[in-house]
């Protein structure tokens, strides 16, 4: 069954979404790789298919590693991502989960990310959990995506 296209159907809203993704993509523009991680990486825990998908396509093309993208299931056990990607990955799946955070996770992502990174890492992380959500509703064709 082929289900509705959220752009067709709502195009006001996704313009809102399309908007907060242009400026993530500004405030991630130093590490643009990162971002496409997080992206990933919150996809895998959400299960969302059209979006690992995507987002595995968009890292290659942003230069990540294959051993970085099958490394993100088992990130806290590689050796191959930085203490700020680490703690952006941590933060990430704080956020995904629901779990409590506490003082001490704040306090740890503070003092590595800064006051304004933390604020845009968590707009990121709650932008891809509603893409994620939207995407798993309507489902749209998993590899019908194509890099720009």
């Amino acid at each position: 069954m082929t289900r509705l296209n959220y752009f067709e159907t709502s195009p006001q809203a996704m313009d809102i979404l399309l908007k907060q993704e242009a400026y993530l993509k500004q405030q991630f523009k130093e590490n643009i790789a990162l971002w496409e991680l997080l992206k990933l990486r919150i996809s895998q825990i959400n299960q969302c298919a059209y979006c690992i998908d995507m987002h595995s396509k968009d890292a290659r093309q942003y230069g990540e590693s294959i051993e970085r993208i099958l490394g993100l299931s088992a990130w806290p056990d590689m050796p191959f991502y930085t203490p700020h990607e680490q703690s952006a990955l941590a933060w990430a799946e704080l956020i995904t989960s629901g779990e409590l955070i506490t003082d001490v996770h704040y306090q740890e992502a503070v003092a590595i990310h800064g006051e304004q990174g933390l604020m845009d890492l968590t707009i990121a992380v709650n932008a891809i959990n509603s893409w994620n959500r939207i995407a798993k509703a309507f489902k749209p064709e998993v590899g019908a995506y194509k890099p720009a």
